[in-house]
């Protein structure tokens, strides 16, 4: 039983009822739902340049210091992107299926929990 580093590692919760330090997934399998906790300081840091979608399940995005806006293209063509504005101890739930990203407004810790099965970044247009 060791302490496991949130900002080197993820803990990924298996279907089996196992969980384990993993290496930290933007996509692919990782067999579970993974909760993954981030430093970051700049919008590079969290691909701000990216779109996301998760199509196996809802992500929760939470802030855990700092402040940062989550962004969700809009649903229909020409539409507006809507924002959700997360402060510090603050979270949102992105719906499964829905293109989203983010951006800083500061240096921020933030955790995420989702299945990334399936998970597809697309390089923002504009």
């Amino acid at each position: 039983m060791n302490p496991i580093d949130m900002f080197a590692s993820a803990i990924t919760f298996h279907p089996d009822g196992a969980v384990r330090a993993a290496e930290r997934r933007m996509t692919g399998d990782g067999g579970g739902w993974q909760i993954a906790a981030f430093r970051v300081e700049t919008d590079e840091d969290v691909h701000a340049d990216h779109w996301e979608v998760h199509p196996a399940a809802e992500e929760a995005v939470c802030c855990l210091s700092g402040g940062l806006r989550v962004y969700f293209r809009p649903e229909e063509p020409g539409g507006e992107e809507e924002m959700v504005r997360l402060t510090a101890g603050a979270a949102v739930v992105v719906p499964r299926g829905r293109w989203h990203r983010l951006e800083l407004d500061g240096p921020s810790d933030v955790m995420s929990v989702t299945l990334r099965h399936g998970t597809r970044l697309e390089k923002r247009t504009a």
